[in-house]
């Protein structure tokens, strides 16, 4: 045994640039993701889609396909095995409950059968050839304003679905000024680098499984519930994830296949989704229709705020994009409402997006509040800040710190919005038209509670255990330095392992959540660890271990309006005569907590904000009418920002802590993409003089929507 010391300088990890831990594994290929681990005798699947968009399957001619060479089955609802119908998961009710299990197709793109051999070649070409036959009926995936089946459902992922407050139709009529709006924005797809994959097997009486997902012990929990197993006996790891934005945040078909499939054949079977198939198996944002009513005084309070919003949701399963939520916590009216529709359509159902809701909510209302400043005559920066609530304009609760106005300063300062001319279409270079806009971005700070273990070895170091998730975050390297200065040790002495689902329940990767859940429960198990060493406890071979669990410490925060914030501002040019829009740079100031690794929090919130212009600019996915399947389910036609498009982006950021975290976060992962397709819209507006409220501002939108002012504006150019 040994005497264990902490002794010597603090470290101060925190706030220190540091690059990722495992960032040389990533780049020389070491590092394994899902569909990287061995197995002995693996077998694989590969996921047979539906053609139609909506029928019954009539047939399954699995016959000739399973004399082909190699095939080892082929799993269809007739027999496959039965999952637990009354399932519901971590979110909820889910579809996954339903794969192979009827004859009914609810989307094009839906499962119809698994066919599993001895390589993913065989599996390919086996997956090819079967025959699916079905019996067709009507479909509608034609999602627009005003459909008639559109409904209020009783709430949405973030609250009720509609909120009321005064009398908005008195406000608007005895307003001055009235915004009357509507802004549309596309249906899009998370596409993270790395699509899913799973590999599962029995072992010693456990189900093994390797998953690319944001959460391992949410979905081994949900896997032991849809399959009705003891949940000590599902055993999953999720050791890398190349992106989840969302969409692995939940138990995909993939995954229930995979399990599924070894079941029946007692081998490991791997599945891998092809990026095709991403875009009709893990989610997407829902495209949505928004309408925004702003009334005010001539000096630009608002008496009046009314959002209504409506998203597509699928056929077998609910889910709303909240995205007229956005406003209920940013500004404040004497007459409020804020309402979310959903109408049911024959298309996959969506699921959480980077941002749901606010993205673009944000777009809608930020949009709006810039006309309004246009038109009382204000700069929109006044304008926002002679609105500034003093607590939540829907809560009434108190703000638990809100440097809203404090990022504006300093963003207009930085980026020279002081000496912008408010006149839109007059500044020029050359042959584009430039132009300049902000907007505002916030998103809730919110902690789920998370259980961790820290083990002080015999060898000086400590072995931090925790469900974590690093889906490219840095999460790591960002749990690492919150455990080294809670030891007050060096960040070599400590090493963090993640993705377990045996290291006990913890929060996801999701909803900006994840460092701020875990950090809790690594500093509360590191320091009480640290002061039984001050104390000269004595080390065994086996080590130390202590272990916290952050229930009680978060069902007792107080009730506060908890938020992020940031500025958005960008600087466009646009060529009249092809339509085409070039961002010329980007700034985001941000009030988001206190920042645990500069390096990795920046990369964080420029990704968020390219996200923002790729939405405004970019990413449309497009419905065919007639197949109900999509016409761009690849990246040849489903158009991605890409680092060209962005020449200058900057993201900075305000101290900002939490007073009732134990190290002040509050969460960066989502707030980035949030007002950041406003400002380009804005911008867009004040180069051109034309607003456009449909996202996204294709060239071809531009050219339809400016002609004649352009034909006006180069006839008195000239």
């Amino acid at each position: 045994m040994t005497t264990a010391t902490t002794t010597g300088p603090v470290t101060s990890a925190v706030g220190t640039s540091y690059v990722r831990l495992e960032g040389r594994d990533k780049v020389t290929g070491t590092a394994r993701y899902a569909a990287d681990f061995p197995a002995g005798a693996l077998a694989h699947g590969w996921i047979v889609v539906s053609t139609v968009a909506r029928g019954r399957i009539r047939s399954v001619d699995d016959g000739p396909v399973l004399k082909m060479p190699g095939v080892l089955a082929v799993l269809h609802h007739g027999n496959a095995p039965r999952l637990q119908e009354d399932f519901s998961g971590t979110f909820g009710p889910d579809a996954t409950t339903q794969v192979l299990q009827h004859d009914r197709v609810p989307y094009a793109g839906w499962p119809v059968a698994f066919v599993v051999a001895e390589t993913p070649e065989q599996a390919r070409e086996a997956a090819q050839a079967l025959v699916v036959t079905y019996d067709t009926e009507p479909h509608d995936v034609g999602f627009r304003f005003g459909h008639p089946e559109a409904y209020t459902p009783e709430s949405t992922a973030v609250g009720p679905a509609r909120t009321d407050k005064g009398d908005v139709e008195a406000e608007l009529a005895a307003s001055e000024v009235v915004v009357d709006s509507r802004y549309s924005t596309a249906e899009e797809h998370h596409n993270p680098m790395e699509p899913h994959a799973a590999m599962a097997r029995w072992h010693a009486g456990r189900l093994e499984v390797v998953d690319s997902t944001q959460g391992a012990y949410a979905t081994a929990q949900d896997l032991a519930r849809l399959f009705g197993l003891d949940p000590a006996s599902v055993h999953l790891r999720s050791e890398h994830v190349g992106g989840g934005f969302g969409c692995k945040a939940q138990v995909r078909p993939h995954l229930i296949l995979a399990v599924m499939a070894t079941t029946l054949l007692g081998r490991p079977v791997r599945v891998a989704l092809t990026r095709p198939q991403m875009f009709s198996l893990i989610g997407h944002r829902s495209a949505t229709a928004q309408r925004v009513r702003l009334g005010a005084g001539a000096d630009g309070r608002l008496r009046a705020l009314e959002h209504t919003a409506l998203s597509a949701t699928s056929t077998v399963r609910e889910f709303v994009e909240p995205s007229a939520a956005y406003a209920r916590s940013m500004y404040d009216a004497s007459g409020h409402r804020t309402v979310n529709n959903v109408v049911r359509l024959d298309v996959p159902a969506p699921t959480y997006m980077r941002a749901p809701g606010e993205a673009p909510g944000s777009f809608a209302v930020e949009c709006a509040l810039d006309e309004l400043a246009e038109r009382c005559g204000l700069d929109p920066i006044a304008l926002r800040a002679r609105n500034e609530p003093a607590a939540g304009p829907v809560s009434g609760l108190p703000f638990a710190g809100r440097r809203l106005l404090d990022c504006f300063t300093e963003g207009a300062r930085r980026f020279g919005w002081a000496g912008r001319d408010p006149r839109p279409g007059v500044r020029r270079d050359g042959r584009w038209l430039v132009g300049t806009g902000t907007a505002a971005s916030t998103f809730f700070t919110g902690t789920f509670p998370a259980t961790a273990a820290v083990t002080a070895c015999a060898d000086g170091t400590f072995t931090v255990r925790i469900t974590a998730a690093d889906i490219g975050t840095g999460a790591r390297t960002a749990l690492t330095q919150l455990a080294a200065d809670a030891l007050d040790v060096t960040l070599d002495r400590v090493r963090v392992l993640i993705a377990d689902s045996d290291f006990g329940n913890a929060w996801l990767a999701g909803g900006s959540m994840g460092t701020r859940s875990w950090g809790w429960a690594v500093t509360l198990a590191a320091r009480e660890l640290r002061e039984r060493l001050a104390l000269g406890a004595v080390v065994p071979p086996d080590g130390i271990t202590v272990r916290s669990d952050t229930q009680q410490a978060v069902s007792s925060l107080t009730a506060y309006e908890r938020h992020a914030y940031g500025a958005q501002f960008a600087e466009v040019a646009v060529d009249p005569g092809t339509g085409e829009i070039r961002v010329r740079r980007m700034l985001g100031v941000f009030a988001a907590g206190r920042i645990i690794n500069p390096l990795t929090a920046r990369s964080q919130l420029t990704g968020g904000m390219i996200w923002g212009l790729s939405m405004a600019l970019h990413e449309e996915a497009v419905r065919d009418a007639a197949s109900g399947g999509l016409a761009n389910a690849d990246f040849a036609g489903y158009h991605i920002a890409a680092h060209a498009d962005v020449p200058a982006i900057e993201a900075d950021w305000l101290d900002d802590p939490d007073p009732d975290d134990p190290v002040g976060i509050k969460g960066i992962g989502e707030i980035g993409g949030v007002g950041s397709a406003a400002a380009v819209a804005n911008a867009v507006w004040h180069a051109t003089g034309v607003r456009h409220r449909d996202l996204p501002i294709r060239p071809d939108r531009v050219l339809t929507s400016t002609a004649a002012p352009m034909e006006r504006d180069h006839a008195g150019h000239r």
